[in-house]
């Protein structure tokens, strides 16, 4: 619970909303939540079916959940059919994501990519060899 509710936190969420919507000054908030959230290797949701196919499942909507679900549920419902669809021909849909490294190859990786980002934000988004790399592998958003 202690990571999960933390005031500090919620009172500068607050102020970051206030200050992109001044009109709303005086505003309260109601609730808070300061849930985990998923992801995945390729930082995108990802879809499957089990039982033969009469569950579907999505994960790793990497805190994009709530816009995303619907397109989420369309594919699933496209996935129950068992009929394909131009949804379920998707690449995204078809392909799983690579699963995360162990550590502590996993947190290297955590550490190297925001670094590698920024890099090749200010080279005008050339990606230098460790962006192209995890590309190639099938981790990131291009993968």
């Amino acid at each position: 619970v202690g990571h999960d509710q933390n005031e500090q936190v919620f009172r500068r969420l607050a102020a970051h909303f206030l200050a992109t919507f001044p009109q709303l000054e005086g505003i309260r908030f109601s609730h808070k939540w300061g849930g985990a959230i998923d992801t995945c290797s390729r930082f995108f949701s990802f879809f499957a079916t089990a039982h033969g196919g009469r569950v579907a499942y999505s994960a790793g909507y990497t805190g994009h959940g709530v816009g995303a679900t619907r397109f989420g549920a369309r594919v699933m419902l496209d996935l129950l059919s068992g009929t394909p669809t131009v949804l379920t021909r998707l690449q995204m849909v078809r392909r799983r994501p690579l699963p995360f490294p162990p550590e502590p190859f996993a947190w290297l990786g955590i550490k190297a990519t925001p670094a590698a980002m920024v890099r090749a934000g200010r080279n005008g988004g050339r990606r230098g060899p460790w962006l192209r790399l995890m590309v190639a592998v099938g981790m990131g958003f291009d993968s």
